[in-house]
This record gives C-alpha cells, sequence and structure tokens, in this order.
C-alpha cells in the first residue's frame, strides 16, 4: 500500500487523476494517513517539494537573484495530510476552549475584517469614554528579507 502511494507521489500524478480514482484509492489513503498520525511518522515523499522561484514585484531586477523569494509546492498527498492534521487540531482547540475568542486567524467566519472591526470598535469605545486611543500599524511584509540566513540556519541548526 505505501509503495502505491510513494510511487503516486513521486510519480506526482496530477491531481484531476487522483479524484477520478479517489474512490479505488481512498480505503489506502485513509490506513496511511491513520498510521501516519498513530506512528507521527511522515513518509520522505511527502515531504519532497518542487521550489518554484517567483519575483517578489514586479519592477525588481529579474537578473539579481535576491529578486525572488522561493515558492514551495508540495505533493496532493502531503496536503491532505496537513489538512487532516489541522481541522483534528483545530477540532481539538476549539472544543477545550484553548482559542482566544477573538482570534481570528484561521477560523470559519473570522477575517480580516473581523479583525479591523474590533480594533475599530475598541478604538470608538475608548474615545467615547474619553480615554486616549493610538493605532500603531507596523508593515512586516519583507521581513524575511532582512534576516541573515546564516545567523538563521546555524540557530535553527543549534536549537
Amino acid at each position: 500500500m505505501t509503495t502505491l502511494l510513494s510511487y503516486l507521489v513521486l510519480l506526482q500524478v496530477p491531481t484531476a487523476q487522483l479524484k477520478a480514482v479517489v474512490d479505488i484509492i481512498a480505503p489506502f489513503l485513509t490506513e496511511l494517513f491513520n498510521r501516519s498520525l498513530a506512528s507521527g511518522f511522515v513518509p520522505e515523499v511527502f515531504k519532497a517539494a518542487y521550489i518554484t522561484p517567483l519575483l517578489k514585484k514586479s519592477d525588481m531586477d529579474p537578473a539579481d537573484v535576491r529578486s525572488y523569494r522561493p515558492i514551495s509546492n508540495l505533493s496532493v498527498m502531503f496536503k491532505l495530510l496537513e489538512r487532516l492534521v489541522a481541522r483534528q487540531l483545530f477540532d481539538y482547540l476549539n472544543k477545550s476552549g484553548l482559542l482566544p475568542r477573538l482570534q481570528s486567524a484561521y477560523r470559519v467566519g473570522h477575517s480580516t475584517e473581523t479583525a479591523v472591526l474590533k480594533v475599530l470598535s475598541d478604538i470608538l469605545l475608548a474615545i467615547d469614554s474619553g480615554d486616549l486611543s493610538a493605532l500603531v500599524f507596523l508593515d512586516l511584509s519583507a521581513a524575511f528579507d532582512t534576516v541573515d540566513h546564516d545567523i538563521l540556519i546555524r540557530r535553527l541548526k543549534t536549537s
């Protein structure tokens, strides 16, 4: 079973073709995913990714390597396993009351809009009650570009 799925992953079978045979492979996937979750082991072939360089901004120099950021495309099988784990973890955190009530990220019915509305509401309530309010915006969109990658790799290896 694992060998069959390994070959599917290695061959990078298109998603459309996997969907066409989902009824046949679903029991095998279920068994593989359950074994993976029970053992805490993820097959190595699931971890392989195609790295595609993507220009950060259209006005950047395409001849300069620093103008690109890497995009990792993981296999469909790994994405399915990842989604399964995320769903189980989120359900557990939700049922256990471990998620902050006002967390907007990764929650159904919550978004950046609900986060902005909460901030706006807090500011308006503070102003109405005579308190001072300040709002500070911090743009971290290019923060990773400022990280010294050699230091980061060294820190990751030692931690």
